[in-house]
C-alpha cells in the first residue's frame, strides 16, 4: 500500500521504516488474519473501525498494541480508525512502557501522577494524542459495541470467554516483557516486544485495500 505524506514525528517514521514484515512465519500470519478481515470490512463498507486491545492489567502489552495501531493506521491513510484497551482489572500503565515508546519517538506527557497517572502519547504534529492510563474494557472511555476485542494475553484470553458488545473477539497473544522487570535485559525486552508488536500491526495495516 502507498501512503501519503503526514506530520509523524521523524524517529518514528524511522523506525517504521525499519520494521522487518518478513520476520512474521505464515503460521502467525493466520492468526492476524481475522484482524485484518474486520478491518477490511469496515473501509470497504465505508464504517468507523474500533479497535479494543485488551489484557489483563491493561498495562503493557495491550497499551503497545493500541498506540502502535494507532500509530500505523495513520501511518497508511486508513481513515476513521480508533483504537483502545483495557483490561480485566485496572492497575497502571507500567512507566517501561511509556519509557519504551519515548525511546521510539512517541512525545510522551504526564497529564496527571498518582497510583494510575494519565498519560499523553503523541504521534503526528497534527494529530491528537492518545491518552494512556489503565482501565477496565467495559469503562466508559471504551466503545460499547461495534468493535473487535483483542485478547492480547493467555490469561484475559481465558477469563474472558464473552467480551460484552463485541462484533469479533480475536485472540492474538504476545509473550509478556514482565518477566524481564527489574533485570539488565529489562529495556532489551521491552523494545523487543514493542517492535514485534509493530512489526505485526505494520503487516496487518499494509494488507488493507482503501
Amino acid at each position: 500500500m502507498i501512503t501519503t505524506k503526514s506530520n509523524l514525528f521523524s524517529e518514528i517514521e524511522i523506525a517504521i521504516l525499519s520494521l522487518n514484515t518478513d520476520t512474521i512465519s505464515e503460521e502467525r500470519k493466520l492468526i492476524l488474519q481475522p484482524l485484518v478481515a474486520f478491518i477490511q470490512d469496515k473501509v470497504t463498507n465505508k464504517k468507523d473501525v474500533h479497535i479494543n486491545f485488551i489484557c489483563t492489567h491493561n498495562s503493557r502489552r495491550s497499551h503497545l498494541s493500541q498506540v502502535w495501531a494507532q500509530t500505523l493506521a495513520h501511518y497508511f491513510s486508513i481513515q476513521n480508525v480508533f483504537c483502545y484497551s483495557g483490561g480485566t482489572e485496572a492497575t497502571a500503565l507500567f512507566p517501561m512502557v511509556a519509557q519504551t515508546l519515548e525511546n521510539s519517538g512517541f512525545e510522551i506527557k504526564t497529564l496527571s501522577e498518582g497510583k494510575n497517572p494519565v498519560y499523553s502519547i503523541k504521534y503526528d504534529q497534527n494529530e491528537h494524542p492518545i491518552i494512556g492510563f489503565s482501565k477496565k474494557l467495559n469503562d466508559d472511555f471504551n466503545p460499547k459495541s461495534e468493535f473487535a476485542a483483542i485478547m492480547t494475553c493467555d490469561s484475559a484470553n481465558e477469563a474472558c470467554p464473552l467480551v460484552v458488545g463485541a462484533e469479533q473477539r480475536i485472540p492474538i497473544m504476545f509473550e509478556d516483557p514482565k518477566a524481564f522487570d527489574n533485570t539488565p535485559q529489562q529495556a532489551e525486552k521491552y523494545n523487543e516486544r514493542s517492535l514485534q508488536i509493530a512489526t505485526e500491526l505494520f503487516y496487518i495495516f499494509s494488507q488493507i485495500n482503501t
